[in-house]
C-alpha cells in the first residue's frame, strides 16, 4: 500500500509489500490521475488496472487507487496491489508470445462510482478466472484495505487539525531526498559496469549495466542488456526501476524513508526494446525471473565501489511453485479428471554478506512469505513429502552462501498435474566473490530421475513426484578463512556435510 499526495507523488508505503509492487506503484498512481483527473473524481470512487505497463508488471498484478476526502476536497490517494491466484490465459508460467496470450488486460478503468461497484466489470472478471472466488475476494480486500487507510488517515488529520497534506508531505519529501544525497555522497564518485548471465527461456540472456555517482545523483544504464524475446520472462520499465532502485537502497541509505523524494535522486534508463523495458504487447507474465536478478547486478556494480561492503550474489530468481490440475492436460484422457478436485496453487521456496552467512532459503529480493504446508493441502489434492534443507548447497567462503531447499510433491489423488516453470539460476548459478566459490544451480526433476526444463509447459505424469531443489547462495572471501568454530556448527546442523567441509574447509579430524 502507498500514500500519494494529490499530484501522485509518493509520500509513504507500507514495508510488507515487495520491492516489485510497492516501487512499482510510486508511478502507477500518476497513470490514473493522467486518465482520471482529480477533479473528476468523487468521494466513494475506487479505480483499478492490472496493465503491466501502468501497474506493476504482469497481468497478475491487480491495482487499484481510492482518492481520499476531506471537506468534500481530495486531499490524497490510497494505492494498493496483489498478486491475483488466476487471470486465465495460459497460466504463470512464461509460455506465451504476446501479452494476449496471458489473460485477462483490465485497462485503468471505475471499478466503483460513488460507492457503487461496476456490475459489469465485475461480470467481465467473474467470466474469465478460473478461480472465481478467490480473485473476486482479493479485489473487494483491496477495496477494503484501502478504505481502511483512508479512514485512518482522515482520524489522523483530526488530531493533528489538518485540512491538507501538501505541507507535511512536501517537508517529508524534501527531506527525504536531502538524507538520499547524503548517504550517496558518502559512497566513491565515479563510474562502475557489471554484467549478468541468466538461463533465459532458450538460450541464455546478457544483463549488463552502468551505474554512475556523481555529486549525490545515482544513474543506473542498461544500455548493452540483450532485446526482449518472445516469450514472457520480458520485464517492463516500471519493475526494472523498482528492483534497480531497491537494489541501491538495500546498501544506500537504507534507513531513509522510500518515498518520491529518496527515490527521485536514482535514475534507471533502459534502451526501450531491450528485456529490461519490453514494449508493448511483449509477453511479460514471468518478469520475475530476470526483474529479481536485478539487485545482483547492482551489487555487482557497488561492490566495485566499495569492496567489502556488499554481499554476494544470492538465488535470487524466485523460485515459486505454481501447480494446478483437475483439466485438460494435453497427453492426457480425460478419464483421469472425472471426480477429480480443480486446484491452481502457488508455493514460495527461494549470497554471503560482508559480515554473515547468507540467508537460507529466504526468498530475497521479493521478501515474500509462504503460508504453511498443511494449508496448501487442505486446499488442494497435493502431498508435500519433503520440505528440507538442501545440505553442501551454500557456496564456500569466509562468509557462506545461504542453502537452497528440496521439496517433493506429488498429486494425492494420481492424476497428471501442470507445472508454471518459471525458474532461473539452473545453468547459471550465483557467483561467488572475492574468492568464495558459486552456489549450488537450482534443479527440477521428477522422483524417477527424469529432468525438467526450468521453463515451459511439462506435465507431470500421475503417480509421480515432482522434486524441486532451489538454487542457492554464493559465498563471500576465501573459504580458509572461515571460523573453525563457525565450520564445526555447519557440520554439526547437517548443513554442511564432514566430506564437504573437508574439500572446501580443508575442515578434518585435527580440527574436531
Amino acid at each position: 500500500m502507498t500514500i500519494d499526495l494529490p499530484d501522485g507523488r509518493m509520500i509513504a508505503q507500507a514495508v510488507t509489500g515487495t520491492p516489485g509492487h510497492v516501487n512499482s506503484m510510486a508511478e502507477s498512481v500518476k497513470h490514473f490521475l493522467r486518465a482520471f483527473p482529480l477533479e473528476q473524481m468523487q468521494a466513494g470512487d475506487v479505480f483499478l488496472t492490472n496493465d503491466p505497463w501502468k501497474g506493476t508488471g504482469h497481468l497478475y498484478d491487480m491495482t487499484m487507487v481510492t482518492p481520499v476526502f476531506r471537506q468534500e476536497q481530495a486531499v490524497g490517494l490510497f494505492a494498493s496491489t496483489l498478486h491475483v491466484a488466476d487471470i486465465v490465459g495460459l497460466g504463470p508460467g512464461p509460455d506465451g508470445q504476446l501479452i494476449y496470450h496471458e489473460g485477462l488486460f483490465l485497462p485503468l478503468l471505475r471499478f466503483i462510482y460513488g460507492g457503487q461497484i461496476s456490475q459489469v466489470v465485475l461480470d467481465i472478471i467473474r467470466a474469465n478466472v478460473r478461480e472465481l472466488e478467490q480473485v473476486e475476494g482479493d479485489l473487494l480486500a483491496l477495496v477494503a484495505c484501502n478504505d481502511v487507510g483512508a479512514r485512518f488517515l482522515n482520524r489522523m488529520m483530526d488530531e493533528f487539525a489538518l485540512d491538507s497534506l501538501v505541507p507535511v508531505g512536501e517537508h517529508i519529501l524534501q527531506h527525504s531526498e536531502q538524507a538520499m544525497r547524503d548517504a550517496v555522497r558518502q559512497w566513491p564518485q565515479g563510474s562502475w559496469s557489471n554484467e549478468l548471465l541468466v538461463d533465459g527461456y532458450d538460450a541464455p540472456i546478457r544483463i549488463r549495466a552502468t551505474l554512475h555517482i556523481r555529486d549525490g545523483d545515482i544513474e543506473v544504464d542498461f544500455t548493452g542488456t540483450d532485446p526482449y524475446v518472445p516469450q514472457g520472462v520480458n520485464v517492463v520499465k516500471a519493475y526494472t526501476d523498482a528492483y534497480t532502485s531497491f537494489g541501491i537502497r538495500c546498501l544506500i541509505g537504507a534507513d531513509i524513508p522510500n518515498n518520491a523524494g529518496s527515490l527521485g535522486v536514482i535514475r534507471v534508463s533502459a534502451p526501450e526494446g531491450s528485456i529490461v523495458n519490453a514494449p508493448y504487447p511483449a509477453a511479460v507474465a514471468a518478469r520475475h525471473i530476470i526483474g529479481q536478478l536485478l539487485p545482483d547486478v547492482v551489487f555487482g556494480c557497488l561492490r566495485q565501489a566499495r569492496p567489502g561492503a556488499v554481499p554476494a550474489e544470492g538465488s535470487s530468481s524466485l523460485w515459486n511453485i505454481r501447480l494446478s490440475g483437475g483439466h485438460p492436460i494435453a497427453g492426457y484422457s480425460n478419464e483421469r479428471l472425472v471426480n477429480k478436485q480443480r486446484f491452481t496453487i502457488t508455493s514460495f521456496s527461494t549470497g554471503g554478506r560482508p559480515t554473515l552467512d547468507g540467508l537460507s532459503t529466504t526468498s530475497f529480493p521479493s521478501g515474500v512469505r509462504n503460508i504453511s504446508i498443511e494449508i496448501l493441502e487442505t486446499m488442494s489434492p497435493l502431498v508435500f513429502w519433503r520440505k528440507e534443507y538442501r545440505p553442501d548447497s551454500g557456496g564456500a567462503g569466509r562468509q557462506r552462501g545461504g542453502l537452497g531447499q528440496v521439496i517433493e510433491i506429488s498429486h494425492g489423488q494420481q492424476a497428471p498435474m501442470l507445472p508454471g516453470a518459471a525458474w532461473d539460476r539452473i545453468v547459471y548459478p550465483a557467483r561467488g566473490v572475492e574468492g568464495g566459490a558459486d552456489g549450488a544451480p537450482g534443479r527440477v526433476s521428477l522422483a524417477s530421475g527424469a529432468l525438467l526444463k526450468g521453463k515451459g509447459r511439462q506435465a507431470i505424469p500421475p503417480g509421480e513426484h515432482l522434486v524441486v531443489e532451489t538454487p542457492c547462495g554464493a559465498g563471500l572471501g576465501d573459504a580458509r578463512e572461515r571460523s573453525a568454530h563457525a565450520i564445526a556448527q555447519d557440520v554439526r546442523s547437517g548443513l554442511v556435510s564432514a566430506q564437504v567441509a573437508m574439500r572446501d574447509y580443508h575442515y578434518g579430524d585435527e580440527n574436531k
